[in-house]
């Protein structure tokens, strides 16, 4: 058991990870939680007898080996109830062509794009190389970004020759790899990796770096998966949770970090928290893992706080990240077509991307012969940041009309069809979140931002750690997860401990 007291800011699945598996190794950690639930993006809210995921509706990592069963067998809690997706997403182009399902069998998806993409399948067979060597890479836990000689051995040990290999593609985009394969003048091929890569590294494929792009275009398919979880995505926050409550660790909800400062002669933290109820409560520790945006940092932290102009500066300089529109409603299933499925991505040549995720009928999202939907869209905030009240909730009405529109003509509804329906923006994840402008994701996986060029969890100031969807390997609960374990295991390093966590073959 360590005395030593660490304090984890923000209570999404990256800083309850970081907890649970801090409390499980025995340190004094609390918890400190702006919103009134954990969960952040991958949280839930209810609206009557209907429950809707906040952001976040699928899980990967939960395939035996995956990130999260490797934690969760760890933390000794039993793994969420949960479906694997098959299709994990059906695409809709929206040029009056079938939609692209991704199937769960390897096989079958190869036979769904050979007939989708006509001589792609060189693209795709490279990709695939890509995504192996990656893989096995990552469950090999690597450091990266490397910020000293321990990094750079884990790096090492994760090292094979075919990363080497791969290596050579790292400031590549998705985009060089279809001129290297020659098939970028497949315009639908192009269409269909923009629309799916901007869900998942914020960037369309002439943005998205190769290696990234490569990993997650295969997410959906054997051995791995995309998972729907009975209940809710707030299932997965609650048993972390419990995990970390079980081991001692201190849980502060409704607590907001105003400022965090170092003593020069003990070189603590002094952290401000102010409650619910705005009474200021001063906290002590030897650590602090900042699982918030890091741009949160430059407001809590004084400038003559400890970290370094340069560093500042480097923070202020980090791509704007997405907002997000998410229009949540609730309809009659018999409204829906037969054996809809239940996560589909459509183009709209008037407004762009919708992510839509319907619920199934036993997953306790909704009552008998009832279901939710989803459906978000990525948006600057900056076009929502400035707006007067009447301009907001004019500007929210005409999305909310657009959005509603889009979703009648789709599944051929009527106005009668909704029990419920309403529209968030980024100001209402600014303040369900606390996340500045209500952004949504991390960084984009742009070549300059993904993996050793990225941000490090290290910061200058020594034993202030960073963790999320803007840290190696980036967004989604898998992405973040993997961000968790690898900044618990740097802090343990840095007090001569080590962090093992089995890995499944």
């Amino acid at each position: 058991m360590s005395d030593e007291s660490i304090i984890v800011v923000g209570g999404g699945i990256a800083g309850l990870t970081s907890a649970a598996l801090l409390a499980k190794e025995g340190y004094q950690v609390t918890l400190v939680e702006s919103h009134n639930q954990l969960g952040g993006c991958a949280g839930t809210f209810k609206r009557g007898s209907y429950t809707f995921d906040v952001g976040a509706t699928q899980v990967a990592g939960l395939e035996r080996g995956g990130i999260h069963h490797r934690l969760f067998n760890y933390l000794d809690i039993p793994l969420p109830d949960a479906k694997i997706l098959d299709p994990g997403c059906s695409v809709f182009l929206g040029d009056g062509s079938k939609p692209i399902n991704l199937w769960h069998d390897p096989l079958r998806w190869q036979k769904e794009r050979q007939e989708q993409f006509p001589g792609s399948e060189i693209f795709w067979a490279l990709c695939s190389k890509i995504h192996e060597s990656n893989w096995s890479f990552v469950e090999r836990d690597p450091i990266l970004p490397v910020r000293n000689f321990w990094d750079l051995s884990q790096l090492a040990k994760a090292l094979r020759p075919s990363n080497l290999l791969t290596g050579f593609l790292s400031k590549l985009t998705v985009a060089n790899l279809l001129v290297l394969t020659g098939c970028h003048t497949d315009r639908r091929l192009l269409r269909f990796l923009d629309l799916q890569l901007k869900l998942y590294s914020q960037e369309p494929a002439s943005r998205t770096a190769a290696l990234y792009g490569a990993t997650v275009l295969q997410m959906a398919q054997a051995p791995r998966g995309l998972w729907h979880l009975h209940g809710s995505m707030q299932v997965l926050s609650d048993m972390l949770k419990n995990s970390f409550l079980r081991d001692g660790g201190s849980l502060l909800l409704g607590h907001r970090v105003t400022n965090i400062s170092r003593e020069k002669k003990s070189n603590a933290f002094n952290v401000n928290v102010i409650d619910r109820s705005k009474n200021l409560i001063m906290l002590k520790a030897s650590d602090i893992v900042f699982s918030l945006p890091p741009q949160s940092l430059l407001d809590l932290i004084p400038i003559d706080g400890g970290l370094s102009t340069a560093y500042r500066d480097g923070i202020k300089k980090l791509p704007k990240p997405s907002g997000a529109i998410v229009f949540y409603g609730a309809l009659h299933r018999s409204d829906l077509p037969v054996d809809c499925p239940g996560h589909i991505q459509i183009f709209d040549e008037d407004f762009g991307s919708i992510f839509i995720s319907i619920s199934m009928e036993d997953d306790q999202r909704a009552p008998v012969g009832m279901a939710t939907l989803i459906a978000s869209s990525f948006v600057d905030i900056d076009q929502w940041s400035n707006l007067d009240s009447q301009s907001y909730t004019k500007k929210k009405n005409i999305f909310s009309k657009m959005i509603i529109n889009i979703l009648n003509k789709k599944f051929d509804l009527q106005e009668t069809s909704w029990d419920h329906q309403e529209l968030s923006t980024p100001r209402s994840f600014e303040r369900w979140t606390g996340r500045p402008g209500g952004i949504v994701g991390g960084l984009g996986q742009h070549p300059d931002q993904f993996g050793p060029f990225g941000l490090s969890s290290r910061t200058p100031q020594k034993g202030l750690w960073l963790c999320g969807d803007s840290i190696y390997p980036g967004e989604g609960t898998a992405g973040v997860s993997q961000s968790a374990m690898m900044v618990v295991r740097q802090l343990m390093e840095s007090k001569g401990r080590y962090l093992n966590i089995p890995v499944f073959n």
